[in-house]
């Protein structure tokens, strides 16, 4: 047992979360997100919701300085909306980076997503609850 880590980041997660270098991107995906099909690297951490992944995931590394926006989510399909309980949580969990967040259509998340260093597949049940963070530099 490690002490300072979030429980609910499994060795396998850590482990990803190390080898990931400055810049390399990392989908945090809801239940639904077809994950298998598009990223040979997939986790899954089943009984947490994205945005509880995010803060755990927040506490062990930095958000890219050098990009205007380092966490991308879907934009939904016409008609269709986030979850505000889902977009809420989001906001508070990035505080002050909560202004970052970029939302690109839905097959373009895809294709970003495809590109990314690996897929954590949550238990998140509500709707777009899929997020990309892009890691940055972290001081000691």
């Amino acid at each position: 047992m490690l002490k300072g880590i979030p429980p609910v980041i499994s060795p396998d997660l850590l482990k990803i979360l190390a080898q990931m270098g400055h810049g390399d991107e990392l989908v945090i995906s809801d239940a639904h997100f077809p994950a298998y099909s598009m990223n040979s690297t997939v986790v899954r951490v089943d009984a947490v919701t994205s945005s509880e992944l995010l803060e755990a995931i927040l506490k062990l590394m930095e958000l890219d300085q050098y990009v205007e926006k380092p966490v991308v989510m879907m934009q939904p399909v016409p008609g269709d909306e986030i979850d505000p309980d889902l977009m809420k949580d989001c906001r508070a969990v990035l505080g002050k980076d909560a202004d970052r967040i970029d939302y690109i259509e839905r097959f373009a998340f895809y294709e970003r997503a495809k590109k990314t260093f690996a897929v954590v597949v949550t238990g998140e049940g509500r709707k777009y609850g899929n997020i990309i963070v892009k890691k940055g530099v972290t001081m000691p």
